[in-house]
């Protein structure tokens, strides 16, 4: 049977796919997704509920209809479900896109961007998040250094190359790792482009695997598992270290962090926690924040730690970055009406910085910034009507039982409970410098695996995900000859990467590149501008010998050939 997606929905409501980065927040994330998806929609329907699933024979989806660039029309590749065993023969159509404007037949090299965890066309050219990676990033600058084809491929699950008709725990069975590589690999061997005649089909063509966070991470998975086809890889803030704990992602904006900025939140959590210790002043110090209703205080602690998940939205190319983390920070310390400008060069704590509210509460003036900003930013997102427990909390667990295409927020966080982890908690080490509450542990973040994947009748996520499938690959010291690693200095990912201050040093060298670039957030090499020129000098540079070691590389594809 193959499970065929007659889109009916506008381009409109794909604004709603799903950040990883929003659940980077745990249960917490999924109640800010569905705020958003209120706020965008005016209802809870996002676009996959105006999607009917149908079975079809021999007529291609109506996807493409969508598409309003034909440069980039979209494209469908058919996949078995279950590429190692026989419980089921359903297939589903893969999605992806090509560049074709440098393709020279006959000398082609074919570069191939994994969509990872998002629905591809966030991938192409912004209609989404407006990362154009085929019209001016990666994939165009290589493809116009080597004549070669760029092409993005959706992930199995996301966006719509739909594998199910729902959600549940035993239709996301093949949503992991292994299933994942197979698509990737049967699609190189067997893909014939439309409107070019060349077989460009590898292992006879050689394919450059790239990917950009867990998609770097399956860039290098790809180098490793199917290395006769995939010829080369290039790995961006790859995360081929999976973690169940993951804590170090806060530490990395902590240390990198404005100075005064990192100081006033340590400190204000530091107060919150005291507060919430104490008990007495708790409703208070909730209500400052907008959530006087909201009955857990590790809701709470959660909710305000969400605009931290801005560091990782910061992009050298204004057109695409966020400045929110900076704004968040700037707001910490701005004066108060009748307080004297000078106050925000005094200590955290001084007297002259410290405010008297209602209901004896008495705090530093970055902790009535911070409500401020949370209330104005986050709390005013709970419609009119709704509680904050109905809008904030997460131990009601009937609030995630939605197993629907439209409960999309399902998907990564499968692959978190399952494989990957990255349950991001306080420092284990209670006295460690923080910049978010002790209360967030690994119990509260891992919560949403039990209260989400009921055990289904063929597959049961486990208490705490198998990372050992992933770091079985390489963890932190995966390496092959033309597998280049490149990495952001101050990016929150780093630490699980093989730049992790945790990893063996490595030289960078043509044949097995490792490079950072100073001051970069995620990977930034995977957005470009048209002319190379007039991106920012570090851009620019690791662009250049990007597009230098793969020329190097494509020499010794020709010198194999030609000694064959």
């Amino acid at each position: 049977m193959i499970i065929r997606i007659i889109v009916v929905a506008t381009l409109g409501c794909l604004a709603h796919a799903i950040s990883p980065n929003l659940l980077r927040l745990g249960p917490q994330g999924v109640n800010l997704w569905k705020l958003n998806q209120l706020h965008g929609s005016g209802s809870h329907k996002s676009r996959y509920d105006e999607l009917s699933a149908q079975d079809a024979s021999g007529q291609q989806p109506l996807g493409h209809v969508r598409d309003n660039k034909p440069e980039f029309t979209a494209y469908w590749f058919e996949q078995p479900l279950d590429h190692f065993g026989n419980s089921t023969n359903d297939t589903f159509m893969q999605r992806y896109w090509i560049n074709t404007r440098h393709y020279q037949p006959g000398t082609a090299v074919v570069f191939l961007l994994d969509g990872g965890e998002t629905n591809g066309e966030a991938r192409l050219r912004g209609s989404i998040d407006r990362i154009p990676f085929l019209d001016t990033g990666i994939m165009e600058i290589l493809a116009r250094a080597t004549g070669g084809l760029g092409v993005v491929l959706e992930h199995r699950y996301y966006g719509e190359s739909i594998a199910t008709k729902n959600l549940t725990t035993d239709s996301l069975r093949f949503l992991n790792n292994a299933q994942s590589a197979a698509d990737s690999a049967n699609f190189m061997a067997n893909v014939q482009f439309p409107d070019i005649k060349e077989n460009l089909t590898a292992p006879g063509t050689p394919w450059i695997y790239y990917g950009g966070s867990y998609a770097g991470a399956r860039a290098a998975h790809m180098r490793v598992l199917y290395p006769e086809l995939v010829y080369g890889a290039i790995a961006s803030s790859a995360v081929t270290h999976a973690a169940i704990i993951n804590w170090e992602y806060m530490d990395i904006i902590r240390r990198y962090a404005d100075p005064t900025c990192s100081t006033h939140l340590q400190k204000s959590i530091g107060t919150i926690d005291s507060i919430l210790d104490r008990r007495v002043l708790s409703t208070p110090l909730k209500a400052l924040f907008g959530v006087h209703g909201l009955k857990h205080d590790v809701d709470f602690v959660s909710l305000i730690e969400s605009p931290l998940g801005s560091w990782q939205a910061k992009v050298w190319d204004p057109k695409v970055g966020s400045t929110n983390f900076d704004e968040f920070c700037a707001a910490l310390n701005k004066p108060l009406g009748h307080k004297n400008p000078g106050v925000t060069l005094l200590e955290h704590g001084h007297p002259d910085r410290m405010l008297s509210l209602p209901g004896g509460l008495k705090v530093d003036l970055a902790i009535v910034n911070y409500g401020t900003w949370i209330k104005e930013h986050v709390v005013s997102k709970c419609p009119e009507g709704f509680s904050h427990e109905e809008c904030f909390g997460t131990f009601d667990d009937a609030h995630y039982k939605d197993t629907s295409l439209s409960e999309i927020w399902r998907l990564w966080l499968f692959q978190v409970c399952t494989e990957w982890g990255y349950f991001t908690t306080a420092p284990p080490d209670p006295t460690f410098p923080r910049i978010i509450s002790k209360r967030i542990d690994l119990e509260y973040e891992s919560k949403m695996c039990r209260q989400a994947y009921d055990p289904g009748e063929h597959f049961t996520v486990s208490p705490l995900p198998n990372v050992t499938v992933v770091n079985e690959l390489g963890d932190f010291d995966i390496a092959m000859d033309r597998l280049a690693f490149i990495d952001g200095e101050v990016d929150p990912w780093r630490p699980d990467t093989p730049h992790s201050d945790y990893a063996n040093e490595r030289e960078d060298t043509m044949l097995r590149p490792f490079k950072i670039i100073p001051n970069g957030v995620h990977h930034y090499d995977e957005y470009g501008l048209k002319n190379l020129e007039d991106e920012p000098p570090e851009i620019r540079n690791i662009h250049e010998e990007m597009i230098a070691f793969v020329r190097e590389w494509l020499k010794d594809w020709k010198t194999d050939k030609q000694d064959q």
